[in-house]
C-alpha cells in the first residue's frame, strides 16, 4: 500500500496529528508525513514512545480528535504506562491510533534483539485490550478496518495498525543532511585507538555501545584491528539504556575506565539518565554522545538535538567535565586530556549522517558477546 493512501485512510478516522519515534519498517509512512507536514504543529518526533502517547492525549483533549502514534514494536514497552493508566477506558477513555512496525515477526528473519519482541507484539496488544489489524504487502483496502475502528474510537478506545515488513511504499523520500564534517565511524576509530591501546588489552578500558549503526561500526573496527570483541558490550536493543549499563559497570569496576558510546536519539529517549549519571556518576565514567541531530539508523528523521548544545546540557546536569568536538582534528587532544581527569566526563561529537552502505552486522551472537565481555571484566577484580 502506498504511504499516501494509508495517510488518507488515517484522515478518514479524523486523524491529522502525528507523533512518534521512527522505525525502518515505517520509513515510507514517516517520509510521507515529513514531506507533508515537516516537523510542525501537525507532526512531532517525540523523545520516546510514551511521550508520544502523552502528545496524543493532549491533542485529543484540546481538539476531540484522535492522534496517530507511530513506533517500532520495541517501543511498546515505553508506552505501556500511559496506555494503561491514561488512555484506557477505565481511566480517561482517550483514543489513540497506533501504527506499529512489526520487527521480529515470527517466520520473518530479523536481528536477535527483535525476535522475542516480535513474538510478544500481538499478545501485548491483546493484553492492553487494543484491537488491531495487520497490514501486509497484499493489503490494498482498509475500508472495513476503518469502519470498525471508527466505532471503537468514537467510544474512547485505542486501535492499532500492525505493519509487516514491506507493507508500505513511498517514492517521495525527503533528503536528510547535515553540514558536520565528522563521520561517526572515523571518530570511533580514533576513540578506540586514543583512549587506550588498539586492542584494549593493557588499558583497562571497556566500551558500552548504543544500539544501531554505532554498534555495528564498533564491531567492524575491532575486526579490522584484529582485537577481538571482549572489550565492548554491544547494546543491540534497549535504546536509551546504554548509559545506565555503563554507570553500573563503572561503580563495580572502579579501577577501569568505562566509556559509554551513545547517540543523540538514544540519549534523548531517556534524558533523565544523564542527570543520574551527572549527579551520582562515577569518576571513571566517560559518556560520549555522537550528535548528528537525527535517528540516522532508521532513516535520518531529525531529532531536536540538532538545536541543542548537549555538552552544556551535561554541565547543567552535573557532569564534572564536558566537551564539544566539531572537527576530527580536535578529538585527539580531548581524548588525551581526559586520561588524567576524574569524571563523570561528557563528550559531544557533532557528526554527520554519513555511514557506509556496505556496513555489516555483528557476526557473533549477543550471548557470546555477553560471555566474552564478562570474562574480560572478571580479570579486573
Amino acid at each position: 500500500m502506498k504511504a499516501s493512501d494509508f495517510i488518507l485512510m488515517l484522515n478518514k478516522l479524523n486523524a491529522d496529528f502525528f507523533a512518534g519515534v521512527p522505525d525502518s519498517l515505517l520509513a515510507p509512512l514517516i517520509d510521507e508525513v515529513i514531506s507533508r507536514y515537516g516537523i510542525s504543529k501537525k507532526h512531532i518526533v517525540a523523545a520516546n514512545e510514551g511521550a508520544a502517547v502523552g502528545l496524543a492525549a493532549g491533542h485529543y483533549l484540546a481538539t476531540g480528535s484522535p492522534a496517530v502514534v507511530y513506533m517500532q514494536n520495541s517501543g511498546i514497552g515505553n508506552s505501556v504506562n500511559p496506555i494503561c493508566s491514561l488512555l484506557h477506558e477505565k481511566v480517561y477513555s482517550i483514543p489513540v491510533i497506533f501504527v506499529i512496525g512489526w520487527r521480529g515477526e515470527p517466520g520473518v528473519k530479523d536481528e536477535p534483539q527483535h525476535v522475542f519482541q516480535g513474538e510478544v507484539t500481538l499478545p501485548l496488544l491483546d493484553g492492553m485490550e487494543i484491537p488491531y489489524v495487520i497490514v501486509s504487502k497484499e493489503t490494498d483496502d482498509l475500508s472495513d478496518a476503518v469502519k470498525r475502528f471508527k466505532s471503537y474510537i468514537d467510544n474512547g478506545k485505542s486501535v492499532a495498525f500492525v505493519i509487516q515488513k514491506g507493507a508500505l511504499s513511498n517514492e517521495n523520500k525527503p533528503v536528510y543532511t547535515s553540514d558536520a564534517s565528522i563521520t561517526r565511524e572515523a571518530a570511533l576509530e580514533m576513540i578506540l585507538g586514543k583512549s587506550g591501546s588498539n586492542d584494549g588489552s593493557d588499558s583497562g578500558n571497556v566500551y558500552v555501545c548504543t544500539t544501531g549503526k554505532l554498534s555495528r561500526e564498533v564491531f567492524e573496527i575491532r575486526e579490522k584491528q584484529g582485537a577481538g570483541h571482549s572489550f565492548d558490550f554491544l547494546t543491540v536493543g534497549s535504546m536509551g539504556h546504554s548509559l545506565m549499563i555503563a554507570q553500573a559497570i563503572a561503580l563495580s569496576k572502579p579501577d577501569m575506565k568505562i566509556f559509554c558510546l551513545d547517540g543523540d536519539g538514544a540519549a534523548l529517549m531517556h534524558l533523565g539518565s544523564l542527570a543520574v549519571a551527572g549527579v551520582q556518576g562515577s569518576t571513571n565514567l566517560v559518556h560520549i554522545v555522537f550528535n548528528n541531530g537525527a535517528h540516522e539508523t532508521v532513516g535520518g528523521v531529525p531529532t531536536v538535538c540538532a538545536r541543542l548544545n548537549l555538552s552544556k546540557v551535561a554541565t547543567s546536569l552535573g557532569y564534572k567535565f564536558s566537551y564539544q568536538v566539531n572537527s576530527l582534528e580536535e578529538l585527539p587532544s580531548v581524548m588525551n586530556e581526559i586520561k588524567d581527569l576524574e569524571g563523570p566526563i561528557f563528550i559531544e561529537i557533532i557528526c554527520n549522517l554519513i555511514s557506509r552502505a556496505d556496513l555489516g552486522r555483528p557476526t557473533t551472537a549477543p550471548i557470546q558477546n555477553k560471555n566474552d565481555f564478562m570474562k574480560y571484566l572478571q580479570g579486573f577484580d
